[in-house]
């Protein structure tokens, strides 16, 4: 049996306004895949990204994520979209006055939960999953920076995500704690749910050998292996 396509793209055309950031974008990405992301900045990584979360809107050609068309999804079915989407950001966006429990709390009860007891099981789910349960009463300040990542992966899949977009996650993180970070993200899509990381961390991708799709020219292409060209990307 195949695999559920998530996201699929077919001769599209991605602007911001109306500067041509992508064009001929064709990318078919299934349950269970881990793909990198990599490019120059300005090449058109965040352009895609916001596309998928339909922030920016598809002009040309065809787009789904899951069930939703981004040519014809209505403003008042985004917020639906975006809950089938879990985001890992850079700069982690913490709330540093609350402990870890409370900052997973806070996004529950404002994406809709109401159940104190289906509350707790769910923080404790994804704590469980990132093995940080017994740091759930710490603040961010009193964990380490790949500790605090692996909090925000723990956001993430908060409401069971379809797709993780994972935005330059080991970019402020040591070596250790960075190898950390992709094994989790690539242990989650292994859990049936597409994984795309954004990322300049050419080590990593080494380390942990995956499919790569590159932005350059005003294109998106899949390529086998990192190159000299691709170390050039650093910036």
């Amino acid at each position: 049996m195949e695999n559920e396509v998530i996201i699929e793209f077919r001769n599209a055309s991605i602007f911001q306004k109306t500067e041509l950031i992508l064009t001929n974008v064709n990318l078919s990405l299934e349950k269970g895949d881990f793909v990198y992301l990599i490019g120059k900045v300005g090449s058109g990584k965040s352009s895609l990204v916001k596309t998928i979360i339909a922030e920016l809107p598809l002009k040309l050609g065809e787009g789904k994520i899951g069930t939703y068309d981004l040519l014809k999804i209505k403003r008042k079915e985004i917020p639906f979209l975006r809950r089938k989407i879990g985001v890992v950001f850079q700069d982690m966006q913490l709330l540093i006055d609350r402990n870890v429990h409370d900052n997973l709390q806070f996004v529950l009860k404002a994406t809709g939960w109401n159940d104190k007891r289906e509350i707790e099981e769910r923080i404790n789910d994804v704590l469980e999953k990132v093995e940080l349960r017994d740091k759930k009463n710490k603040k961010p300040h009193e964990l380490s920076g790949g500790e605090q990542q692996r909090v925000v992966v723990a956001r993430a899949l908060l409401n069971d995500p379809e797709i993780i977009l994972a935005d330059e996650p080991t970019g402020n993180l040591d070596p250790d704690s960075s190898a950390v970070i992709v094994k989790l993200l690539q242990g989650i899509a292994r859990t049936k749910r597409v994984v795309i990381m954004a990322t300049h961390d050419y080590p990593m991708i080494k380390q942990f050998p995956a499919r790569i799709l590159k932005c350059a020219d005003n294109k998106l292409f899949e390529i086998s292996q990192l190159c000299d060209s691709d170390e050039l990307l650093k910036e």
